[in-house]
């Protein structure tokens, strides 16, 4: 069951799940929609290498995704000093607002939820994830989002412009703990604090 505008409020404020850094409460204005709530685009844009490597990666290995932070470059981005995302080109981001759906006793529901793109950015040609829109139930953290450039022009990514929508689903039963290798990530290749 997806969450409406309305019950993503009611549960924040009744501390089922919480979107840190969110923009309003007010389910009438930005950041919600009807069922959906929109977040914004953090000040980290990673960008992997492009430069085609002598050797191939086992995607079969665990930690793969660990290969990114040692092959690419991290770009802080401000409103003075966005970034520009060329077409064809592929680069890791993270939400403004970090997310903590937990895993609760088996007499609270538990909570998970989706990132999707948005159409008026879509229709520009960015495609904000491949196919990992899942966020489980457990997971804490910022989201990390693979941005790609479909379209035909470089297009500017500005920190604070809303990037994504989150769409929320209630899980039926209570899960076992599985956290996400990511979970607790704080930077666009998902690194966990220290």
């Amino acid at each position: 069951m997806i969450l409406s505008n309305m019950e993503i409020i009611n549960c924040i404020n009744s501390g089922l799940f919480t979107i840190g850094n969110i923009a309003g409460l007010d389910p009438a204005k930005p950041p919600f929609n009807t069922s959906a709530v929109d977040l914004r685009l953090g000040d980290e844009v990673f960008e992997p290498n492009q430069v085609p490597s002598p050797s191939q990666l086992d995607l079969t290995n665990p930690g793969i995704a660990g290969h990114l932070t040692k092959n690419g470059t991290p770009y802080k981005i401000s409103k003075s000093q966005p970034y520009s995302l060329s077409p064809n080109k592929l680069v890791l981001a993270k939400t403004l607002e970090t997310v903590d759906f937990p895993l609760l006793n088996s007499s609270s529901t538990c909570y998970s939820a989706r990132v999707e793109g948005k159409s008026s950015l879509a229709r520009c040609g960015i495609l904000v994830h491949f196919t990992a829109p899942t966020i489980h139930a457990g997971f804490r953290g910022s989201i990390t989002l693979e941005i790609i450039n479909l379209g035909v022009h470089n297009l500017l990514l500005i920190p604070g412009m809303y990037v994504c929508q989150l769409i929320i689903e209630e899980v039926k039963g209570v899960p076992s703990g599985a956290p996400s290798q990511f979970h607790g990530q704080s930077t666009a290749v998902g690194n966990a604090p220290p």
